[in-house]
């Protein structure tokens, strides 16, 4: 059996690398009482994994974790354990118990949502320059990658891109192991291009998306356990 928790993360916590909030939660872990499955050997740790890392600074409602349990448990018992763990700046919001059939996070991420919070003096720029980008095939920008810096056409990985207001844009950004977009270089290429040097911006996930047997797009967390 697998736990599944979403959590958030936010304030001073969401300047944590992804390397010392799995440390964090390996922590939080050994103080529940849930049947966690653990490695073998000399350090042996939680048998645990996350849906997607979250880049420091970014904050999230939606981030998801994954438990091996040893046996069954009520996902209300496991729900309040993990609260129970965590600071207020990481909330545990749901808990979900799934069979060993449940895909795997990582593998199962397609797109993420965002919501990118616009400051600075040249915000209308940004606005307005959006439907421009929108009509483009092609827009060439620099990846950074494992092996260095590629240049990707980065304009067929944003599914979507609108205003919310006047100071809030949404974004839905491929997000797979050969295709991920993230919000960040879009953000910076198009400040780039419509020349709005000083726009500042702060970017919160909103979901983590995967694809059911039927080919929607769904939020991860209800992906189905058949």
């Amino acid at each position: 059996m697998r736990a599944i928790f979403e959590f958030s993360k936010s304030g001073r916590l969401r300047f944590i690398s992804h390397l010392d909030l799995q440390r964090f939660m390996m922590r939080a872990v050994r103080r529940t009482d849930l049947p966690v499955s653990y490695s073998q050997g000399f350090n042996p740790h939680p048998h645990m994994s996350f849906a997607s890392a979250l880049a420091m600074g970014w904050s999230s409602d939606v981030e998801l974790m994954d438990i091996r349990l040893t046996e069954d448990v009520v996902p209300e018992h496991a729900l309040q354990q993990m609260q129970s763990a965590l600071p207020a700046e990481m909330p545990v919001h749901r808990c979900r118990i799934v069979s060993d059939r449940f895909p795997a996070l990582m593998a199962s991420l397609v797109m993420a949502d965002y919501r990118v919070e616009l400051s600075g003096t040249y915000i209308s720029k940004v606005i307005d320059f959006i439907p421009s980008y929108l009509s483009l095939d092609t827009v060439m920008a620099v990846r950074k990658t494992k092996s260095g810096e590629k240049d990707v056409n980065i304009r067929p990985l944003t599914i979507a891109l609108s205003a919310v207001d006047q100071r809030q844009l949404y974004m839905r950004l491929m997000l797979t192991p050969d295709e991920t977009l993230k919000p960040d270089l879009l953000m910076d290429t198009i400040i780039r291009q419509c020349d709005a040097m000083e726009t500042e911006y702060s970017i919160f996930r909103t979901a983590l998306l995967g694809r059911d047997a039927e080919g929607n797009i769904v939020p991860l967390m209800e992906l189905s356990d058949e």
